[in-house]
């Protein structure tokens, strides 16, 4: 019998979409399996001390840690505070806007502990932008950085009910969450949630326009840190992780939070927004085994990490966009480490298609990860033979549910989720990356994907970024159009446009060379370093 839910709020629940066009839900593994009375946040703190972790460390910058037992008491505390300061209820929703910080860590764990639904936001949002998160979310409480108040205080005076911000990072601030939570208990319990319960309403990066909010549960998470993390991940407690993706991204709160926890790691949060050669210095220097970030980033540190060298790192997950082969094989050679790919998404939690080590093909993503299921399906959602394009198709433990949003029906179709790529999966069961649907190039009768022309263009010694995507064309119906970014030194003139041109021909099928290419200063992405294809073909 399923446990009732402890939330009293309904807002979000109320809004979810109906049963039958929610995704299926497999836990074919043991491990799969969650207490239908389970809170995620408590969970992971049990589980710390049942392992005997309670006096490591979980959380490092520089000039602060917390133990697990630290952090644990810290988290009690701020939660109480929560539900007694502010009177508020299970279910509610709580902003938050910060950076990668220990603040950020904290205020996520206690707003989930104390069965509220946590509403994280990237750090990079102006005012107009979180509108619209507030206007959707209708949160009942905002805990922001003290250095983001400015667009959080305008966003929360232009909200329609009243919105209380209270600051966090300022120890000495008298109505900061740091001075409120000191007069509570650090050993508040937490609220008793269902497993069904919602622990978090994820808004999506927005690389299509107009973002969605997912709804993501307490069973949601913890069943996913057996998929992934378990079986292919596989962290241990020496483990010291770090990366650029932000906290309020499921890839960063995945991977720089709850599955460091899970595994009995730390996480290192920077006191300086990373740049590449800071990111290798201060892995170099903090003893990083596990680094996180997107292709982009990865080949801009290369360079860097071939010159200074990190001795401890062993680990480098790859997600967020695809990883070009030409990137892994220069990290590789710069590092000696061979990069794990994944690809995931905030609509089912985390990474659902992974290899690592031994298991890496060159070409590939990787396998589905275990208690996942995926194939390459036609648009009768049929699936098609082995080696042939098509959308790929998921199930597994965690799936997509967007509250309140017509595009429910185009995620998920007959109980599989649909992401919106396309793949080919061969023979033995790898997955190989073409396109976005949606970035799929059609050019005179031949289907190209943009990321192979990015992959052949990236291999060239001049450029250092690029994106591809389809221009329409009254005659081929659309012609392959690359913005191109140069390395310094080399010239963004006609004769390069040539060069490239006749390197791509030369290097792959002639049909997919692009007849048009611009050169651009930086591409345009998301705060979690995406190429925001849909920006380019606006400019085309």
């Amino acid at each position: 019998m399923t446990t009732p839910s402890a939330q009293t709020d309904r807002y979000v629940h109320d809004r979810l979409p109906p049963r039958e066009q929610w995704p299926e839900f497999r836990y074919d593994l043991p491990e799969l399996q969650v207490p239908d009375q389970t809170n995620v946040v408590t969970a992971l703190f049990d589980a710390a001390r049942a392992n005997g972790w309670a006096n490591r460390l979980l959380l490092r910058a520089p000039g602060e840690t917390y133990t697990y037992a630290e952090a644990e008491a810290q988290v009690g505390r701020m939660a109480e505070m929560l539900i007694k300061d502010f009177k508020l209820e299970p279910g509610n929703r709580v902003l938050l806007r910060g950076g990668n910080s220990i603040g950020m860590a904290l205020a996520w764990l206690a707003v989930v502990k104390a069965g509220l639904i946590v509403v994280p936001t990237m750090p990079l949002l102006r005012a107009v932008e979180l509108d619209k998160v507030i206007d959707k979310a209708q949160p009942a409480l905002a805990l922001c950085e003290v250095a983001l108040l400015k667009d959080m205080v305008q966003a929360a005076q232009d909200a329609k009910g009243k919105l209380p911000v209270i600051a966090f990072g300022d120890p000495k601030r008298a109505d900061g969450v740091e001075q409120r939570a000191a007069r509570r208990s650090p050993d508040y319990p937490g609220c008793a949630t269902a497993a069904d319960d919602i622990a978090l309403l994820a808004f999506t990066s927005g690389t299509t326009g107009v973002p969605k909010a997912v709804v993501t549960t307490h069973r949601d998470i913890l069943a996913a840190c057996n998929a992934w993390p378990r079986h292919v991940l596989k962290m241990t407690p020496d483990d010291i992780v770090t990366g650029s993706p932000p906290l309020a991204f499921t890839f960063g709160t995945g991977g720089l939070l709850i599955y460091p926890m899970w595994a009995g790691a730390s996480v290192y949060y920077p006191d300086v927004r990373f740049n590449p050669e800071t990111m290798v210095r201060k892995m170099r220097d903090n003893g990083i085994t596990v680094c996180y970030t997107a292709p982009t980033f990865y080949r801009q540190m290369a360079p860097y990490a071939q010159a200074l060298g990190i001795p401890s790192l062993r680990i480098c997950v790859s997600a967020g966009e695809a990883l070009p082969d030409a990137t892994r094989q220069l990290w590789k050679q710069a590092t000696g480490i061979e990069m794990l790919d994944g690809i995931g998404g905030t609509e089912m939690w985390h990474i659902y298609i992974s290899s690592a080590g031994a298991e890496v093909r060159a070409g590939t993503i990787g396998k589905v990860v275990p208690g996942y299921q995926a194939k390459v399906v036609d648009e009768n959602d049929q699936e098609v033979p082995r080696g042939t394009v098509g959308r790929l198709a998921v199930i597994g433990p965690t799936g997509c549910r967007y509250m309140d949003d017509e595009r429910q029906t185009k995620y998920v179709s007959n109980g599989w989720n649909h992401p919106g790529d396309a793949f080919i999966q061969d023979e033995d069961g790898y997955f190989h990356y073409q396109a976005r649907d949606d970035d799929m190039i059609i050019t005179a009768g031949y289907n190209v994907g943009g990321p192979e022309v990015e992959d052949c263009l990236l291999t060239h010694p001049a450029v250092a970024e690029c994106g591809v995507i389809g221009k329409p064309d009254a005659v081929r119906g659309m012609i392959i159009k690359a913005f191109v970014v140069l390395k310094p030194g080399h010239p963004d003139n006609e004769a390069m446009v040539e060069t490239l041109q006749a390197y791509v021909r030369d290097s792959i099928a002639p049909y997919k060379y692009p007849r048009e290419i611009e050169f651009m200063a930086a591409l345009p992405r998301t705060d979690t370093g995406k190429l925001q294809r849909f920006k380019l073909r606006g400019m085309a």
